[in-house]
């Protein structure tokens, strides 16, 4: 999700920019006043991403947003209120087919699905959902994403399953508020990777305090990690111990943030790369690597594709992983360190 003023229209395209380059796939911004709502079509205009609107409490701003042709909204029914007005956008929605998630979240939860308590919050979110999936159906409406977002990873988990065994619509995942980058990004792994391993999820957002780059990334990681993403880079590194004779945190960083991390929309094919601090697991694990290192003392072992390349001083191993990258990635076109590649 964008984190910019949409009301400033020239910030939230250069944010939904950048996050476009490290790879994502839809962008959701918030849509507080008719200024922002009369801004979403300038911003569709310059982006080449899906655009959904956030919309709560004022169902007229869900009316200005389907005349801007989004391409989704997300409704919270539950803070719009009167039902006449939920099924005016229902309407418009239909007529212009645009989707709409129905989107139910712990933190704003209607009172009279709370009686239960905290422990029967899941049944209480999924009881919500439902009953707007049934208004949605009666209106002829049918085209559904549902999430059911709490800051709890259990509460989250129950919640999908519970929802799972109830309708067949696509279910958007995530763990509401989960904090900031680290431990966010932790929480987050643990219950998408989950639900996700389940075969529960079409799409995800990772919600962190923070640069939504990191929300993006660790989005991708977690994807990735479970197979159900195939392009792009995977950075594998050694944790590192007594063993390690070379400054492995310094090298590893350095290669991330000049390539895997900022550059990762210019590699499209699975790409793996391992650099590794000795001679214990080092080799193995940079033979079985696209582009590998395994350290020594002072300089570094170049594989590719498992075959030794060359030693290389410690203090040329990040041009030459990234001169590797280059050439795996563009075997036609590579210009090395000094093409597309920059620090």
């Amino acid at each position: 999700m964008a984190k910019t003023d949409t009301r400033d229209v020239k910030a939230t395209v250069r944010q939904i920019r950048r996050l476009e380059k490290v790879g994502c796939q839809i962008i959701r911004v918030a849509v507080p006043d008719e200024e922002a709502a009369h801004c979403l079509g300038q911003i569709k205009e310059q982006i080449a991403i899906p655009l959904v609107a956030d919309i709560h409490f004022d169902y007229r701003l869900a009316l200005a947003a389907v005349e801007a042709k989004v391409d989704g909204l997300r409704l919270n029914p539950g803070n719009i209120g009167d039902k006449r007005k939920i099924r005016a956008v229902v309407k418009a929605a239909r007529e212009a087919k645009i989707p709409i998630r129905i989107g139910v979240n712990s933190g704003s939860l209607e009172r009279r699905y709370r009686s239960g308590g905290e422990g029967d919050l899941p049944r209480a979110l999924v009881e919500s959902a439902g009953d707007y999936i049934n208004l949605f159906e009666d209106l002829g409406f049918y085209d559904i994403i549902v999430s059911l977002k709490a800051s709890d990873v259990l509460i989250t988990l129950e919640s999908y399953r519970l929802m799972a065994e109830r309708c067949d619509y696509p279910f958007h995942l995530g763990i509401t508020a989960a904090g900031p980058p680290f431990s966010g990004a932790i929480r987050s792994a643990v219950g998408l990777g989950i639900l996700l391993s389940e075969g529960i999820g079409d799409t995800i957002r990772v919600s962190l305090t923070g640069d939504p780059k990191d929300e993006v990334k660790a989005g991708y990681e977690i994807l990735k990690s479970l197979g159900l993403l195939r392009g792009g880079p995977t950075l594998i590194s050694c944790p590192t111990c007594g063993r390690c004779e070379i400054d492995l945190q310094k090298i590893v960083c350095q290669v991330e943030k000049s390539f895997i991390t900022y550059n990762s929309s210019l590699i499209t094919q699975p790409l793996k790369v391992a650099i590794m601090g000795c001679v214990v697991n080092g080799p193995g694990e940079a033979r079985e690597a696209d582009i590998g290192v395994a350290g020594g003392k002072g300089f570094g072992v170049l594989f590719r594709k498992g075959k030794v390349v060359k030693r290389v001083p410690e203090s040329k191993l990040v041009e030459a992983i990234l001169k590797e990258i280059e050439r795996e990635n563009n075997p036609q076109g590579f210009k090395g360190s000094k093409g597309r590649i920059k620090d």
